[in-house]
């Protein structure tokens, strides 16, 4: 496992944008985005991959992991008792 693999990393339809856009929070702000889903999910792996060999190049510790939260199961149930 890469340390890139550690933070989550989320693609999802922007309505407002009517497109696909990718992020991955608690690593950096912004993203990418695109009209195919796959396309911008590689995108942001890159991306993703590029921001944590800034911080290990510049010698800062990376931000806490975002990933072995169960996001998906966590998310389902708030939207569920909403």
């Amino acid at each position: 496992m890469s340390p890139a693999d550690r933070y989550v990393k989320i693609v999802e339809w922007s309505e407002e944008d009517q497109c696909y856009v990718g992020s991955c929070p608690g690593l950096f702000y912004g993203g990418c985005h695109g009209d195919d889903e796959r396309a911008v999910f590689e995108e942001l792996r890159v991306i993703v991959a590029e921001t944590v060999a800034l911080y290990e190049r510049d010698g800062k510790p990376l931000p806490p992991p975002t990933s072995g939260f169960d996001w998906a199961n966590a998310i389902t149930k708030v939207m569920s008792s909403a």
